[in-house]
């Protein structure tokens, strides 16, 4: 948290963590960094040496100049989990009591499913690096780490974009070739170290104040691009997840949602252990041990919805080492989905010796059990369980899937499923 004073305005910034640039006399400010995340972290992917950074622009600027970038993979907002902007890593179970460094996760990391999902570019550019090659003139003095699964897209601006984890790129994509925004550069995957669950690193480079190489938080710009594609009415927010031990209180937080045609006039929450509450902030506190995903259902005075979810990972403060499992549950397609039409959903859990998941719909269809590999392998083409669903009739519909792992503690995820 930073304390900042502006034209003799003072506001507290929250770094990252889904934090968009706050308004305040005359200016957009943000912190996507300070020192406080690099003296824990495994790494400074940052390239920061004083106490935080601030990013700063005129109140009502866009972010980016329009039409200079855009969301990079053709799947809806939040369609699944996410990993974003400082916050700790957590799908592939990477929160662990026993771990002291932490990694906070600098980059950008959208899921999806495997396969099905096609990552386009960001931004106009020249592709520098491509299946781990490189353009002679970029192996030194740059932000390039190359890696058969990675692409580097050097802009404009001299910034580098990162895409990572394909499953396929795309054979325009060759290393001194240049590509337009929008272009394809391949499809959606879990390869390299991606801790076995699908989804893409998104992630840029620059050179930052103090003269190094370092990451330029692009959650905020992720957003801008989203809204300006897609034209959302409404987008419910309720990340980062939480990771905590047994008896302690978690502060659920839905007021980073928007309502681009009116205001947010109700939250609803459905909490795991069948209770509810409504308010943008509401607070829980968690007796036993597992991973659980609260639902928030966002509504404003149109009478528009959308629902995102709070995940909260509970430890066994008696019994640290026996963790919980975790689930990674995705579905395609995420646009444009009518009644009758098939639509795919695959699962893998983690911190398991052994598969199984349970998928509820939503709809009032009997549940249907699969079995993923439990990440044993994690980059085995046949790691999720894939099974398909029918929608008979319009909606909105909350499915999901659930683990119970072999010390009876219990992984929940959910998903929004939007039928036309």
């Amino acid at each position: 948290e930073v304390s900042v004073e502006v034209n003799g305005e003072r506001v507290e910034l929250v770094s990252a963590t889904y934090h968009l640039p706050t308004k305040v006399t005359g200016v957009q400010i943000d912190c996507p960094i300070t020192q406080g995340y690099n003296s824990d972290s495994r790494e400074d992917s940052w390239g920061l040496v004083k106490a935080a950074r601030l990013r700063l622009w005129p109140v009502d600027s866009p972010l980016l100049a329009p039409g200079t970038f855009r969301y990079p993979v053709h799947q809806r907002w939040f369609a699944t989990a996410t990993q974003m902007a400082n916050e700790p890593t957590f799908v592939d179970g990477g929160d662990v009591p026993a771990r002291k460094d932490i990694y906070y996760h600098s980059g950008l990391d959208i899921g999806g499913a495997e396969g099905m999902v096609d990552v386009v570019a960001a931004t106009d550019g020249l592709v520098v690096s491509a299946r781990g090659d490189v353009l002679k003139e970029y192996k030194k003095n740059t932000p390039v780490k190359p890696r058969y699964d990675v692409v580097y897209v050097v802009d404009n601006r001299g910034w580098y974009c990162r895409y990572s984890h394909f499953k396929e790129i795309d054979k325009q994509i060759l290393p001194g070739r240049r590509i337009k925004i929008g272009s394809p550069i391949g499809v959606l995957g879990k390869e390299g170290a991606s801790g076995g669950w699908t989804h893409l690193h998104f992630e840029i480079k620059s050179r930052q104040p103090s003269g190094k190489w370092g990451t330029q938080q692009g959650y905020a710009f992720l957003w801008e691009a989203y809204q300006q594609e897609h034209h959302p009415r409404i987008l419910a927010v309720a990340r980062p997840h939480h990771f905590i031990f047994t008896g302690e209180t978690v502060r659920h937080d839905a007021t980073k949602s928007l309502s681009t045609e009116s205001r947010i006039t109700k939250y609803q929450w459905q909490l795991h252990d069948g209770s509810t509450a409504t308010g943008p902030n509401i607070e829980k506190t968690y007796k036993n041990a597992g991973s659980y995903s609260e639902i928030v259902q966002v509504t404003d005075a149109e009478g528009e919805i959308d629902y995102d979810f709070s995940v909260v990972q509970v430890i066994d403060r008696d019994r640290p080492g026996i963790l919980p499992p975790t689930v990674h549950a995705v579905y395609s397609p995420t646009f444009n989905i009518h009644s009758g039409d098939e639509v795919v959903f695959k699962v893998r859990s983690f911190r398991t010796s052994q598969g199984g998941e349970v998928w509820d719909f939503g709809d009032g269809s009997p549940e249907v059990c699969v079995q993923s590999d439990g990440n044993s392998l994690a980059h085995n083409i046949n790691g999720y369980a894939v099974t398909t669903h029918r929608f008979k009739n319009p909606g909105h519909y909350i499915v999901s899937a659930r683990h119970v792992n072999e010390h009876g503690l219990t992984g929940i995820m959910h998903l929004h499923v939007h039928v036309e």
